[in-house]
């Protein structure tokens, strides 16, 4: 199966919690960090997630915010530090790939937050994106 989502991080499911609708499954990615997806139970059950179980977390680009400095105050619980390593501006739209621990993001951000932030190769930052933006794929 071919995907145009770039962000797929390998890793393994440490925990799944379900509830009538939806599930919490978190997973811990091959670069030791961890992430949290919110998926309905039936895809818990057509993919035969469990503890151990291996997945691709996959997240697209428009969903990933960055943020440089303390990130304080917000719901958002999936927070990969990184280095950016390269910033291709358009006229409106940015594409930024981000280094973390054990693999490579793309956040699709607009021009105007890539300058805001002064991002550059090289500038520390964190991504962001909630769980309920997070899509799970058994390996």
């Amino acid at each position: 199966m071919s995907l145009s989502i770039r962000n797929q991080l390998p890793g393994t499911v440490t925990s799944v919690t379900a509830g009538e609708a939806m599930a919490a499954v978190k997973v811990r990615l091959d670069g030791g960090q961890d992430v949290t997806a919110a998926i309905t139970v039936d895809a818990v059950k057509e993919l035969g997630l469990a503890e151990g179980s291996a997945v691709r977390t996959l997240v697209k680009a428009t969903e990933v915010a960055l943020a440089i400095g303390p990130v304080e105050g917000l719901s958002i619980r999936n927070r990969l530090s990184g280095t950016v390593r390269e910033v291709a501006a358009g006229a409106a739209m940015a594409t930024v790939r981000v280094s973390v621990q054990g693999a490579e993001l793309t956040a699709a951000i607009t021009k105007d937050a890539a300058t805001d932030l002064g991002l550059t190769a090289g500038s520390a930052v964190t991504a962001l994106f909630k769980s309920t933006e997070v899509s799970l794929s058994a390996v």
